[in-house]
């Protein structure tokens, strides 16, 4: 397999360890050992990424790659984005978590078919899934990933249902959020369970 036709990063590859190829591993799955689960891994060009062994270190994992054997061809990969298609990911979600892969690019509308924006990112801070809305007209808007914020999720229509003074946008202009504006998170209602982009296996 060449180049995943649908991405969904995976993990970075960070400094080299020791010298002999390994390379500091930070993970965007559920449990960080899982990432041995989904088979070859592969970078943006497609170059593929076969694990030979993989420990954890502190809050990272450490792993060495068929084909990197010294400290100056790991050193060569830190910063490098690590992807699966995201066929291999598996389907056995609870019914209120989802893949930050599958609310990408999500249209946003509010409760009464207004469009907001579209879904450009997942991101979390530590108190929280936020969803990073891009306006139509420029700039862009946070919203908490909360049951009260966003109500409904439709991944087979592509949209997100937002309630608008959940979502903090009940003082935004007749286009929605002002351009550069940011809705703040809240705590109202209870969090959607959300699984990174590998989630766990």
């Amino acid at each position: 397999m060449a180049r995943p036709e649908t991405p969904v990063q995976l993990a970075v590859i960070g400094a080299a360890q020791g010298i002999k190829g390994a390379v500091r591993v930070k993970t965007f799955t559920g449990d960080p050992m899982a990432i041995a689960d989904y088979g070859p891994l592969y970078d943006e060009t497609g170059r593929r990424f076969d694990i030979l062994d993989l420990r954890p270190h502190n809050s990272m994992l450490v792993a060495r790659f068929e084909g990197v054997s010294d400290r100056t061809a790991a050193e060569a990969l830190n910063g490098t984005a690590l992807f699966v298609d995201r066929t291999a990911l598996p389907g056995d979600l609870d019914e209120e978590e989802f893949y930050h892969a599958d609310l990408v690019g999500l249209d946003a509308v509010d409760r009464e078919g207004a469009t907001v924006g579209t879904v450009k990112a997942v991101l979390n801070y530590g108190g929280g899934d936020i969803l990073d809305i891009t306006r139509p007209g420029g700039g862009s808007v946070l919203v908490p990933f909360t049951k009260a914020a966003v109500p409904s999720v439709d991944l087979g229509g592509r949209v997100v249902v937002l309630d608008r003074i959940a979502a903090g946008l009940d003082d935004a202009d007749e286009d929605g959020a002002r351009p550069g504006r940011r809705g703040r998170p809240t705590a109202t209602g209870r969090s959607r369970g959300s699984k990174t982009s590998g989630g766990n296996r």
